[in-house]
């Protein structure tokens, strides 16, 4: 498959479920990875179809590293968030005026803009550390993670799970991949945006 370093291939074929929750954790806690999170999950997927790995086991070590990564990160910020702002530190990337852009956006839209934003394959990452910062509630943030982690996890590997028996076509692409966090993306925000539509009829009808 092209744009994919070969030693990720190996690795992945090699170590199975203990590389993908590694990956997966590293990536979601804050360690910086080459290879995104949902690509390796759809080569996943694929390997699924291919018969060397299973399925659930995927998506199940994939809700781990993700639960894992994710939690550990709104933890870290949520106790200690104010002491390491202030030290402004280089692996940090996001100044103090961007969250709090991202905050008042998060508190306006409220819990769907967090389900997205914990969606979006490229700020996913700086959701725990915002909603920590926020000091969000645990329990709130909890059920919000486990959903969108179940979700997530998913969604890229049953999709390449599914495109398996056209893995060599699609692999053509260099990019078809970064194709599915926006097509994802998008199917949230349609769904979302049905679902305030129906509520808003039901509200009228009700009136």
């Amino acid at each position: 498959m092209q744009n994919i370093p070969p030693d990720f291939l190996q690795s992945v074929i090699k170590y199975g479920y203990l590389i993908i929750i590694l990956l997966v954790f590293l990536q979601e806690v804050g360690f910086p990875n080459p290879i995104p999170n949902e690509l390796v999950m759809v080569f996943s997927g694929y390997l699924c179809y291919t018969g060397m790995l299973k399925v659930p086991f995927v998506i199940l070590v994939a809700l781990l590293g993700d639960l894992l990564g994710s939690g550990i990160l709104y933890a870290v910020f949520y106790f200690f968030g104010k002491k390491i702002m202030k030290k402004k530190p280089r692996w940090l990337p996001i100044s103090q005026k961007k969250i709090d852009k991202l905050a008042a956006k998060f508190q306006k839209q409220g819990i769907s803009a967090v389900i997205i934003g914990r969606l979006s394959p490229f700020i996913r990452g700086y959701v725990s550390v915002l909603m920590g910062l926020m000091n969000y509630p645990a329990k709130k943030y909890s059920w919000i993670l486990v959903g969108t982690a179940i979700f997530w996890a998913c969604f890229y590997v049953l999709t390449g799970y599914l495109i398996g028996p056209y893995w060599k076509l699609v692999s053509t692409y260099k990019a078809y991949w970064m194709l599915l966090p926006v097509f994802m993306l998008l199917l949230i925000v349609l769904l979302l945006g049905l679902r305030k539509v129906f509520v808003r009829l039901q509200t009228k009808k009700i009136n």
